[in-house]
């Protein structure tokens, strides 16, 4: 869902609109430079009470953005930081939650290998975005659009200007039922570190087809 409030500076909650509550919420001030601050319940074992950031490579951070309490099915908590509640400020925010064989929120752990993780998604994905939430990184982007097969590594970065590359060290492979880590680089896969991610399927079917 996508939502609209505005700051009022005070501890508050916003209604999402979806039927169950939201895995991942991005917000955004509209009418102030202000970083996009992001809630995803896969983060840490506490994720209500840690962000990261859209627009930056840094890692997950310890602060009161959710007032400490994790979405339910009908809202989402703020706090009165500025950052997503300042007052007088339109906020925009994007709410999302798995559905299955539509979209996946979730996590995978690196294990710094070429033979990387596979990440079951329950169907062939068209779009996957993920994070190191462990450390510093990029929030690395891959479709079937710009890549038709696999290997899949036209890359590009959701926090940067760059445009696209071809990236042998951050490529993943889309597969039937989820997605298979190849690349080494950091951003991706170092071992031991937790990665986030959002994922769309490519045909919003119970049953998909392998490549």
């Amino acid at each position: 869902s996508i939502i609209s409030y505005t700051g009022t500076g005070a501890v508050a909650t916003v209604g999402h609109g979806l039927s169950i509550a939201p895995e991942m919420v991005i917000t955004k001030a509209r009418s102030s430079a202000r970083p996009w601050i992001v809630y995803h319940a896969s983060n840490t074992t506490v994720p209500e009470t840690d962000y990261v950031r859209l627009n930056e490579t840094t890692a997950t951070a310890d602060y009161d953005m959710w007032n400490d309490t994790a979405p339910t099915s009908s809202v989402f908590s703020i706090s009165s930081y500025d950052w997503v509640n300042n007052t007088g400020d339109g906020f925009i925010a994007y709410a999302f939650h798995s559905v299955d064989g539509y979209s996946k929120v979730g996590s995978y752990t690196g294990n710094g290998s070429a033979d990387g993780p596979f990440v079951h998604c329950g169907f062939r994905p068209a779009y996957v975005m993920y994070k190191n939430a462990s450390g510093t990184g990029n929030w690395g982007l891959l479709d079937n659009e710009r890549n038709t097969y696999n290997p899949n590594d036209d890359w590009m970065a959701a926090n940067l200007s760059n445009s696209e590359s071809n990236e042998s060290q951050r490529l993943i492979d889309f597969l039937s039922n989820g997605f298979k880590v190849r690349g080494t680089n950091g951003d991706v896969n170092t071992n031991g570190q937790t990665y986030i991610f959002l994922a769309f399927a490519e045909s919003p079917f119970k049953h998909t087809n392998a490549r």
